[in-house]
């Protein structure tokens, strides 16, 4: 019996010693700075000044997150960007998804060509496209004026700067949508469709009763995380347009950025954070709410 309780108490020491790092970190680094940023949201903390003197100003700078005209431009601007960026990408997901599943030769470079810029850097991605999207020497617009059409000046128009954004975003991003979404139609047994086949359903039919339904699981998960990722939208924009022109393509996160580190206003930046935060949260929860209604397990 000692010798069963020694044993038991070295386990649970050696766990305790082996995961200490690993907590010391998560407090260190995750926890004591998200609480700290709480009270720092409440105050007028410009970086620089010493603990001692800060001043505690209440719900204002929560206020002006939403007064500000910055501020409020983008938290809009987040929602434009996710009404062009999530119905594509998910359509075009499923299509390569698809296209992916054939059976034909060479499909296995295809899924990793397809999958390249999802590894690739953004700050390279962005520079290479902000030179593509050049308006008098990219070469966007001279493939287009060899078909006669005149291309705009993509990343100083405000009409077309959020366009550009969101198609680069959808061209770094497909391959990690189309291959999550191939791996759940690799996952549908087949005995659905020759069941189905035997009772004579069409293609149609086969793909709004079957495929879709048990691909419903994978579309969760690829749109719950399609929308985080886009409401943390930054490195494109601070890279190609900067937020510009005139804030067209300004984001939450890209302004969080510089109110923290550039015009040292901490204290704003936090309360920008956690209504960046609030929003995230609260879609999730609706997203869970809503997966009872559409989402399918099979069982």
């Amino acid at each position: 019996m000692r010798m069963v309780g020694q044993r038991k108490w070295n386990r649970r020491t050696a766990a305790f010693v082996f995961l200490l790092p690993a907590v010391l970190g998560l407090i260190a680094f995750q926890l004591l700075p998200m609480i700290s940023s709480i009270f720092i949201s409440f105050s007028d903390w410009d970086l620089l000044s010493k603990w001692t003197q800060i001043h505690f100003i209440g719900w204002t700078n929560y206020v002006e997150v939403f007064s500000n005209e910055k501020s409020y431009t983008s938290i809009k601007n987040v929602f434009i960007f996710l009404i062009g960026y999530m119905p594509v990408i998910t359509l075009l997901g499923i299509m390569f998804a698809v296209l992916l599943n054939r059976n034909i030769r060479a499909i296995k470079l295809y899924r990793a060509a397809i999958f390249v810029p999802v590894i690739t850097s953004w700050v390279a991605v962005s520079i290479v496209w902000r030179w593509l999207l050049n308006g008098q020497s990219g070469l966007i617009n001279y493939a287009l004026s060899k078909i006669g059409i005149e291309g705009p000046i993509w990343l100083q128009d405000d009409h077309w700067a959020m366009v550009a954004i969101i198609a680069v975003t959808i061209w770094k991003d497909i391959g990690f949508v189309s291959i999550i979404l191939l791996a759940g139609l690799q996952d549908i047994s087949e005995d659905y469709y020759e069941a189905a086949n035997l009772d004579g359903a069409s293609a149609w039919s086969k793909l709004i009763k079957i495929t879709i339904p048990l691909l419903s699981p994978t579309l969760f998960f690829i749109i719950t995380i399609s929308l985080i990722n886009s409401f943390q939208v930054f490195d494109q924009v601070l890279i190609m347009t900067n937020g510009g022109p005139a804030g067209a393509t300004s984001t939450i996160v890209e302004q969080v950025y510089r109110n923290a580190f550039q015009f040292n206003k901490m204290g704003f930046a936090a309360a920008q954070s956690w209504v960046l935060f609030v929003i995230i949260f609260s879609v999730t929860m609706v997203m869970q709410w809503l997966q009872r209604r559409w989402v399918v397990y099979e069982r």
